[in-house]
């Protein structure tokens, strides 16, 4: 089947930098985007526009937190991919943020949490001001109750953004979730496109992502080789492979995970792993399944599975 109006946004560089604190060497990065350029992938999300001085942990990677004058050496050509990066709430200084005509970023993305509905459509506002597309990514939706959902759509209905993400942050989700979702989404807010951010915790991303894309979401988020925190995303390549549209081709991907990614994946660790599904079964944050698979006890999964079910909640915190 066709599916000419959906879009891929790649965020490989953005998600899998969660992996491994965004050490990608700058030829990676340009092999990424020509090689994604030339599968025909519609976006590539090249990192946070995060402030180092307003967060921890200035020794990432640069991509994490990314300056114009770089990109421009690291891309002097740019192709027909566009594109983008993600700010988190109070993690992003405007001042860092350039006119859209004297930036090479042409999509910027909200992540926020529902309580911070308001302060991420301010962001918005901004972004879509300076000429940028944009987009609210509401994090952890398998958390958030329906009432205060509504209320947030009152207010992203009357808002300029141009795309409204559903974020499964726990890969907790299936394919019944996403139908109702996307039903919803669509029902309360039929101005706005809809984009899906799927994880594989139950290796249920492709499924989830091509459910959605059934029901008419537009922007679909992929990465390739599936690299991105923890579990990971829906892989790219599948995603190239499965939307019968003739601008896609599968052999470049194909070609960025043989250079570059069969060896990450030995240095780094992502994918479906047990800790992961446990965490996602259960609807949890993945933090405990990464801190488990950092330490010695990496493979007691029984244990961890106990820890978990256990009456000791543990606290829930930061999504994707």
């Amino acid at each position: 089947m066709t599916r000419e109006h959906h879009k891929i946004l790649d965020c490989t560089i953005r998600d899998g930098g969660l992996v491994n604190n965004w050490d990608f060497s700058v030829q990676f990065v340009k092999d990424m985007y020509y090689g994604l350029s030339e599968a025909g992938v519609e976006y590539m999300e090249i990192g946070y526009k995060n402030s180092a001085k307003l967060l921890k942990g200035a020794d990432a990677g640069p991509w994490r937190f990314l300056n114009e004058d770089f990109l421009k050496e690291v891309l002097p050509q740019k192709t027909d991919t566009k594109l983008s990066a993600l700010v988190d709430i109070g993690r992003v200084d405007e001042k860092d943020i350039l006119p859209r005509e004297q930036s090479l970023l042409d999509l910027i993305r909200v992540a926020c949490y529902i309580k911070d509905t308001d302060k991420a459509l301010d962001l918005v506002q901004k972004f879509h001001d300076f000429g940028y597309e944009t987009t609210i990514n509401i994090m952890a939706l398998s958390h958030v109750m329906e009432n205060d959902l509504n209320e947030a759509f009152e207010e992203i209905a009357k808002s300029p953004v141009d795309v409204v993400y559903i974020v499964d942050s726990y890969g907790s989700m299936d394919y019944k979730d996403i139908d109702y979702l996307v039903s919803k989404f669509q029902r309360l807010l039929p101005n706005k496109k809809l984009g899906l951010h799927m994880h594989n915790n139950q290796q249920l991303a492709f499924s989830n992502t091509i459910m959605g894309a059934a029901r008419g979401v537009e922007f679909l988020d992929t990465s390739v080789y599936g690299m991105g925190r923890a579990a990971g995303n829906c892989p790219t390549e599948l995603l190239v492979s499965h939307l019968k549209n003739p601008r896609y081709d599968l052999r470049p991907v194909l070609g960025i995970i043989e250079k570059h990614m069969v060896s990450m994946r030995e240095k780094w660790e992502w994918g479906y792993i047990l800790p992961y599904m446990i965490a996602g079964v259960l609807n949890d944050h993945p933090r405990a399944a990464m801190a488990l698979r950092a330490g010695e006890d990496k493979d007691k999964y029984t244990e961890f599975y106990d820890k978990l079910t256990s009456p000791e909640v543990m606290p829930a915190g930061a999504a994707d």
